[in-house]
């Protein structure tokens, strides 16, 4: 086991200098991001921690996807992408808390990789939904009004973004399933994850429009909401 952790910082730490070379994200946030790596290995072992790489990288390479377009259409996020420390927590600050719940309630430990999953899958759902969603959409409507609005405005959803997020909510949850098996848990992380995605274009919607709460603030609440979704549908279901 103390080898196994050596051989996890080393990777950690090369990932965290990798993501600071491509300018991936800030010294702050790779060391804000490796500290909650080793946080999800510690408290769901390498299910949390793989689950946390693969919404960085299906996040990272859907923010570059076609950036050229995105900068002519004024839908380009600052730096490039870069992201800052504040940001990797609004994505994973909720997986990292649930993290420290296994740690401090080890009979738990299966809920809280539950809890981490259903986080990831819904920043994930945003993530490519919105990025992917900006350059293929056709038709682009308020979440609420299903009036025609503008492309790239918070709370305004597409047919193409919406399949591109089931396809991230899908993605963790088949990685999930990799480490649980497939059992009914698995659906509640997909529609934990979708559902999450819709409740940020509410929130988005509404209160980031009228500017009361930031975007790192919905990116929060909406892993917040996935989370409490599937702790709350698991409970239904007797888990």
């Amino acid at each position: 086991m103390y080898s196994t952790k050596i051989l996890l910082i080393g990777c950690v730490c090369a990932g965290m200098f990798l993501s600071i070379y491509l300018r991936k994200l800030t010294v702050g946030g790779a060391v804000c991001g490796g500290l909650i790596a080793f946080l999800l290995f510690l408290g769901t072992g390498f299910a949390g921690l793989l689950m946390m790489a693969a919404f960085f990288i299906l996040g990272t390479a859907a923010s570059q996807w076609r950036h050229q377009f995105k900068i002519v259409m004024g839908l380009a996020e600052a730096d490039k992408g870069q992201r800052v420390a504040s940001q990797v927590l609004a994505n994973a600050g909720v997986p990292a808390l649930a993290a420290v719940l296994a740690l401090c309630f080890p009979s738990q430990r299966e809920l809280c990789t539950v809890l981490v999953a259903a986080a990831f899958a819904s920043a994930t759902s945003d993530t490519l939904s919105s990025e992917l969603g900006n350059v293929y959409g056709s038709r682009f409507y308020h979440v609420l009004s299903w009036q025609k609005d503008s492309r790239g405005e918070n709370g305004v959803v597409s047919l193409e973004g919406s399949i591109a997020g089931i396809a991230g909510s899908a993605a963790i949850a088949l990685l999930f399933a990799c480490f649980t098996g497939w059992t009914p848990v698995v659906a509640v992380v997909l529609l934990a994850g979708i559902t999450g995605n819709v409740f940020d274009s509410v929130l988005g919607a509404t209160l980031e429009r009228k500017r009361f709460i930031s975007n790192d603030t919905v990116n929060f609440l909406n892993t917040l909401f996935a989370a409490l979704l599937a702790g709350g549908l698991l409970s239904a279901i007797d888990f």
